[in-house]
């Protein structure tokens, strides 16, 4: 009995809850650690990163009015899939990345419990951002943190789950909608996430996913005028300041680069937590 062909796979974007291909029929090829052949990825143009956007803003009002604790059950069963699928998605990182199949299951374990980390923190983050304020005179003042709408996330080039889990969860955690470009060559494990939300409780459009060349998407989303925060994580650094240029002409949040690639597995902290929200202050008068 002759071998079977091997079925090359071609994987789609994610946008708006569905896999649509990319409007310019284009694909690249990924390739493991070791340089093998994986499968072909979509690679999104400019029409698809508008089309991104749109999906993020029909989604942004929705996931935004829902209650923290809402939120936070979805992001938590988001958690409870990506870890019934941990097998594959630690050999996904081990092609990826070429690491050992310890390090790969502990990467996988730590990406788990990075985004149950941010699930818990949906109802929390009032309190540590948000404050009643002293005033000299008969008013409340209250400042109250909102989600601030639309961010395009550059995902990490080198870290393919456990960095993607740690830039995208505390944008959606606080009610704001991404739209990722995920790792260049390394996007197998974000495509797999794709598919673990599309079958979750997050509505479509909550995470959008663009597999591509990051130089190409970047400048589009960065003068996007209907995207309000860009986290420039995974761009290369002779590519960082013409993007900041970008955003700056409708006001963007930018969320700058690390000067080198950070450890992923230490204590996040809450810099990006806080990062994607705007503080707004409201002033109440005193009932007698």
């Amino acid at each position: 009995m002759s071998d079977r062909l091997a079925v090359r796979k071609t994987y789609k974007l994610y946008v708006g809850g569905a896999f649509p291909r990319s409007e310019s029929g284009r694909s690249y090829e990924i390739q493991s650690a070791d340089g093998e052949f994986l499968a072909n990825a979509s690679r999104a143009s400019r029409k698809d990163a508008r089309d991104a956007v749109v999906a993020a803003r029909r989604s942004f009002a929705g996931w935004s009015g829902r209650t923290a604790y809402n939120r936070a059950q979805i992001l938590y069963r988001v958690a409870e899939m990506l870890e019934g699928r941990a097998a594959q998605f630690a050999e996904e990182v081990r092609q990826s990345e070429g690491l050992s199949r310890a390090k790969c299951a502990a990467a996988v374990g730590a990406a788990v419990d990075r985004w149950v980390w941010y699930a818990g923190w949906a109802d929390k983050v009032s309190q540590i951002a948000g404050a009643a304020n002293p005033v000299a005179g008969p008013y409340f003042n209250f400042s109250v943190p909102e989600p601030t709408g639309v961010v395009a996330i550059m995902a990490p080039q080198a870290s393919s789950l456990l960095g993607l889990v740690s830039v995208v969860a505390p944008v959606i955690v606080t009610g704001n909608t991404a739209v990722v470009v995920t790792s260049e060559q390394r996007p197998l494990p974000a495509i797999s996430l794709g598919e673990v939300l599309a079958t979750s409780d997050l509505p479509g459009g909550v995470v959008n996913l663009l597999t591509g060349h990051t130089s190409e998407l970047a400048p589009v989303l960065a003068s996007h005028m209907d995207v309000n925060a860009i986290d420039l994580t995974g761009v290369e650094s002779d590519r960082r300041t013409p993007l900041e240029e970008a955003a700056a002409e409708n006001v963007k949040r930018v969320l700058p680069a690390p000067p080198d690639e950070p450890d992923w597995s230490a204590d996040p902290g809450t810099r990006r937590l806080l990062a994607p929200l705007e503080i707004k202050t409201v002033w109440h008068p005193v009932g007698v």
